[in-house]
Formats: structure tokens, sequence, C-alpha cells
């Protein structure tokens, strides 16, 4: 069976593109999803998400790291699924969609802007070394020094794999500060077990970090990834973090097909 796909990156974060309202796509099919993420027997890309339909909102997310497996929210994913789903008519500047932490709202801006409306965070684990969060996905953030000459998947994969995550982990974020709204950050990825040049849920989670820690009392912040540039701004009632949104550029790059 030959299907089309499209390839979208949002500061670099990549994925494959399917609609799949139709039902069509073998969802099971581990071996096959890698495959088509795999950089150099496939398409190329650190996630592959199918759009299909729901009954309650104008569409469905479906997320696969680019090790086949099914995993939770993706920031940057879900920004490039709202470019994807106005590509196809299917919505036009605003939209509601459904994922696997939940509703979200969006919106599509005239420069291709896409701003997401992530998840209500109200748990943290606060401790002298990092900050544990979950923001649709689960995060570990750190403060590093001299973060360009850091070895991130190194690393990051030690913290990943250690016994503070179990076998579940976590994605893990190295941060360092560059002025009060401001912050340059780098994130190992599960599921892609590598480094990515950029993580939404990631510099969601940073954003959060650094204000309850008080690195920073911003409510709007700018996140400098390896692929570019994010903003996530917030409000804070009480402990719990709310209207959290992400924005940035999510980009469409090219479409094919591809026999699977």
């Amino acid at each position: 069976m030959v299907i089309d796909f499209y390839k979208y990156q949002g500061t670099g974060n990549d994925f494959v593109m399917i609609d799949n309202r139709s039902l069509f796509f073998p969802k099971d099919d581990v071996a096959l999803i890698e495959r088509l993420c795999d950089r150099r027997f496939g398409i190329g890309a650190d996630g592959l998400i199918l759009l299909e339909n729901d009954k309650d909102t104008d569409f469905r997310m479906v997320y696969y790291n680019s090790d086949g497996n099914e995993s939770s929210m993706c920031g940057n994913g879900g920004r490039c699924l709202v470019a994807f789903a106005k590509q196809l008519n299917v919505i036009d500047k605003t939209t509601t969609f459904i994922a696997t932490d939940g509703l979200h709202h969006a919106t599509v801006g005239a420069n291709g802007l896409v701003s997401l409306q992530m998840i209500d965070v109200d748990k943290l684990t606060i401790t002298p070394e990092y900050t544990f969060l979950n923001t649709g996905s689960p995060h570990h953030v750190q403060i590093v020094n001299d973060l360009e000459h850091y070895n991130v998947k190194e690393k990051g994969a030690a913290i990943r794999y250690s016994e503070l995550y179990g076998k579940a982990g976590s994605n893990i974020n190295f941060v360092s500060q560059i002025n009060e709204d401001t912050f340059a950050v780098r994130t190992y990825e599960r599921g892609v077990e590598d480094e990515t040049l950029a993580c939404g849920t990631g510099v969601t989670a940073v954003a959060i970090a650094m204000n309850a820690t008080g690195v920073t009392s911003a409510k709007a912040l700018h996140l400098n990834v390896e692929g570019g540039k994010l903003e996530v701004s917030f409000d804070k009632l009480g402990s719990q973090y709310t209207n959290v949104f992400l924005k940035g550029p999510a980009q469409f790059v090219f479409k094919g097909q591809i026999e699977i």
C-alpha cells in the first residue's frame, strides 16, 4: 500500500503527518512507525502524528515517538498538527482538539506562528538540584553551567534511565539563564533517546520551573532552543499554573508518498 504523508517542523522538531480520518493506518505496527521515522531508511522524523476524527472536537491527535511507540503529549507536534489541519481545510484560524492529555485550544497567526494552550500544572517536585513536573509529558529541569558544550545525550540518558524515574523514564532538560525572561534550553527526549533540536512540552516545563523556583518572576518567557526560538506564557493562581500557552513557528516542509 502506498500512502500520502506530509512533513512538518517546529523549531527543528520534525514530524511525519498522516491524515488518518479514514482509519486506514496500521496503528499497532511499531516496526513500521519506527521505519517511517528512520532518517536513513525512511522519511526521517522525531515522531509520527496521525490526524483523526473526533466527535466532540475538530480532530484527534495520536502521537508516536520515533521508536514506534505511542507516547504522551508533544507540544511542537501539537502545533505542527494544527498547521496540518489548516492545510487540510479541517480548521481555519482557531481550533479545539483532543490529545492524550486532554483538550487543547490553538490559534494560527497570519505569520505562521501557532499558539497552543497546554494543560494546567499544579504539581511540581522541587529539589536543590532539579525540578520535576508534567506538562503533558514528564520533564526533569536542571540548571547547568556551560550549556553550549554540555554533553546532553550522555548526561540526559544517565538521568532518564536512572532509578530516579524508573522504567517509565522522563524527558531531561538542561537550562541556562540569559536574562530575566530569556533562557537557553537543550533537551534529551525519551522515545527519541537523543537530543532533539526543540521540545515544546520541555520548554513549557522549563518556563514554569524557573518561575516556581524563583529564578525569574516573569510570566511570559523566551526560550532559545537549538532549532530556534519559542515563547511560553502563563497565569499563576496560588500554586497553579493556568492559561499556559506555547507559541512558535510550525512549518510545512514537503509532502510525498511511501510504500508501507
